[in-house]
């Protein structure tokens, strides 16, 4: 009776298994990424059995056992493509500390989070070092005064920099920067004080390049056009380029929850294509002789498509723009085959896509709250068209309330959806984020865009700087309820980190409550509150310390204490903003209350000592191993013996950033290295 039961229940929902389909394969892409040790062969050879034993054994059985099969050999795929793509990109790292001479190609502009132009190098030369040693690629940011004034894009330079290897999480189960590095292929990241030279000038003979040149003539042909931050705004929501972008005007922006209108994704893509769209088919239905001759429905799908693909080129083709040409060109295709266009399954479809060929993406903010936004989107408007309420308020004198009321809606939801992944994050949720939206989102559908895709367009004449001038104006209105809205006062609630499966059982109660049919979907409900019950009453560590054990930090009744103001700043930074503290580097090294190299602090009844320095003597180091419960000394290389847990040069190498607990049955020591485990981007 119970298999009764649930065949009849899993049979009903055998018209939205494709809508599982992406959920199996980021099952799959989140298993490679959690397990402890790189797969080795045998491994590797038995998952790929079991996608091939799917094939025979949905032949047979009942039909809701075949559908069933399916479930393991898609999470088996998403592991195994996983597996593949990492080693499809591997790439020499470096090993070791580098400072000298480097050549290179540029290949992107960027700028780094101190606000310092930076660059990333293809096929460099570095002094002294074999070519197979030498990493793909490099990312050097650049102090000097006249850094910017060589960097044109294929151009080679050369320049004196200060490299090392990718760094690890500054906390156990903290960001990893290793693992982002190696699926970009990027070996090394450094600084460099003194302006590059230029080796080799322009020669742009391979397609990348050619684009990278053509995205980076248009910035500056936007920012002749509309000068200051304006244009800098206009290039990166255009071109892709945030070169330019002032940090404060970024932080506005994400305070006020309008840090996606700078993201090239759905909303850029949707209101360009949508543009286009529109504007052919009412171009063709102003031509009588036209209008009944052609389909102009069609003919505007393929239109859109190509001005959708060669937003995507120009526009630097990241995650985000890439999962948004690819549900665009679902919904277009489907409109060219006179299906439905937009629904959940082309939002499966689109995400099935990029899981495949990009299934690192999935762990990345930009896929998660594009995804969780598009997917809530759709399945609400979904839902609205078959409310007879809703198709009242259309179809009565009132339905001109229906815009602003579908405007309202989509903000409020797309909102709430990406909420708990912003905050996973970014560590903080915009109180205001409805407000800004209602006044800025319209402006950009209505204006920006629009003047946009007119001013590509007049370029090609040159009449190009009117369209401009209007664009100008919608930005600048954006701007300035960005900035109004970020000045309030609580604009922002700071949120701690939690562990990671806490977001993905968030993530699992809501994916149920919108895929599954029938009264069981309301089970996501109670799921998705325990992730978050979970999440906040989660407990950030004691104590902290860098994968070099330069700099502690300790929670206090203040927040959390560093050891130093300066230096180690992207630690600092990470720490606090996981504890959900908006404190700075320098306010928080005020909380801390020991001065000098070496000190000695207890909390929870426990009493942890640091030295810092070779020069020590080995009756020193005892000393404080025996009046501690914890020895902290990160530069001592030889054994200690005694009463206390030490951790040294030789942990800290070994380990990486140290997380520690106080606990009833004692003191409770993490290094990232335990979880993150060895892997390849990890290995040395």
């Amino acid at each position: 009776m119970g298999f009764d039961l649930l065949a009849e229940a899993l049979f009903a929902q055998r018209h939205r298994f494709g809508l599982w389909v992406p959920v199996w394969l980021g099952l799959g892409v989140s298993a490679y990424f959690s397990l402890r040790f790189e797969p080795d062969a045998w491994i590797l050879s038995s998952v790929t059995g079991l996608v091939l034993m799917a094939f025979p054994l949905s032949r047979i059985g009942p039909d809701v056992m075949r559908v069933l099969v399916w479930v393991p050999a898609l999470i088996a795929l998403g592991f195994l493509v996983t597996a593949g793509r990492a080693r499809l990109v591997a790439a020499p790292k470096l090993g070791w500390h580098y400072y000298g001479s480097i050549e290179g190609t540029i290949v992107h502009l960027d700028r780094s989070g101190s606000d310092k132009p930076r660059v990333t190098l293809a096929d460099p030369v570095l002094e002294r070092t074999a070519p197979q040693r030498t990493p793909d690629r490099v990312r050097v940011s650049l102090h000097s005064e006249l850094a910017g004034t060589a960097l044109k894009p294929g151009a080679r330079i050369m320049l004196t920099a200060s490299l090392s290897p990718p760094a690890g999480p500054v906390e156990p189960d903290g960001f990893d920067f290793q693992r982002m590095a190696w699926f970009n292929r990027l070996g090394a990241v450094g600084y460099a004080r003194a302006p590059p030279v230029l080796a080799v000038p322009a020669n742009n003979r391979a397609f990348a390049l050619r684009v990278f040149a053509l995205r980076m003539q248009m910035s500056r042909h936007i920012q002749h056009h509309i000068p200051g931050r304006t244009g800098a705004f206009a290039a990166a929501i255009i071109t892709g380029d945030r070169s330019q972008i002032d940090p404060v005007l970024l932080a506005d922006l994400r305070r006020s929850n309008l840090a996606h209108l700078l993201a090239i994704s759905g909303l850029h893509m949707g209101l360009l294509t949508g543009f286009v769209f529109a504007l052919i088919r009412l171009g063709i239905a102003a031509v009588p002789y036209l209008s009944v001759r052609v389909q102009a429905k069609k003919i505007g799908a393929v239109v859109a498509l190509l001005a959708g693909a060669g937003y995507l080129l120009v526009s630097g083709a990241n995650i985000a723009t890439q999962r948004a040409f690819v549900m665009v060109a679902v919904m277009l295709v489907a409109v060219l085959l006179e299906r439905p266009a937009i629904t959940l399954r082309a939002v499966a479809i689109a995400a099935t896509l990029i899981l495949l060929f990009r299934p690192e993406s999935l762990s990345g903010p930009g896929f998660q709250m594009s995804f969780a936004a598009t997917t809530a989107l759709v399945a609400m408007f979904e839902a609205l068209n078959k409310s007879r309420g809703w198709q009242a308020l259309r179809q009565s004198r009132f339905w001109l309330l229906s815009p602003f009321a579908s405007l309202v809606i989509a903000s409020a939801v797309a909102g709430a959806a990406t909420a708990p992944f912003s905050a996973f994050h970014f560590n903080q949720m915009a109180q205001y984020g409805l407000l800004a939206n209602l006044a800025s989102v319209p402006v950009m559908s209505l204006i920006v865009m629009p003047a946009a895709v007119i001013a590509g367009v007049l370029t090609l004449i040159g009449l190009e700087s009117g369209a401009f001038w209007v664009m100008g104006q919608g930005i600048d209105w954006i701007l300035g309820v960005a900035h109004f809205v970020a000045s309030q006062e609580g604009a922002i609630t700071r949120i701690k980190s939690g562990p990671v499966w806490t977001l993905g059982l968030v993530t699992s109660g809501a994916l149920i409550v919108v895929i599954w049919q029938g009264a069981l979907c309301w089970v996501g409900v109670p799921v998705a509150i325990l992730g978050l019950v979970f999440w906040a009453s989660a407990d950030r560590p004691d104590l902290l310390l860098t994968h070099n054990g330069r700099m502690a930090g300790l929670q206090t009744e203040q927040g959390r204490a560093v050891s130093r103001a300066k230096g180690n700043g992207f630690a600092a930074m990470n720490w606090l903003e996981n504890d959900g503290d908006g404190a700075g580097q320098a306010e928080a090294a005020a909380r801390f209350e020991l001065d000098g190299d070496d000190w000695r602090v207890a909390f929870k009844g426990t009493t942890v000592a640091y030295l810092w320095g070779k020069k020590r003597s080995v009756a020193e180091v005892q000393s404080a191993c025996d009046a501690a419960d914890l020895l902290v000394a990160p530069q001592w290389t030889e054994k200690i013996t005694g009463p206390c847990q030490a951790i040294t040069a030789a942990e800290l190498r070994k380990g990486g950033a140290v997380a520690i607990s106080v606990e009833p049955e004692g003191l409770k020591i993490t290094t990232a290295r335990q979880v993150s485990g060895a892997r390849l981007w990890n290995m040395r």
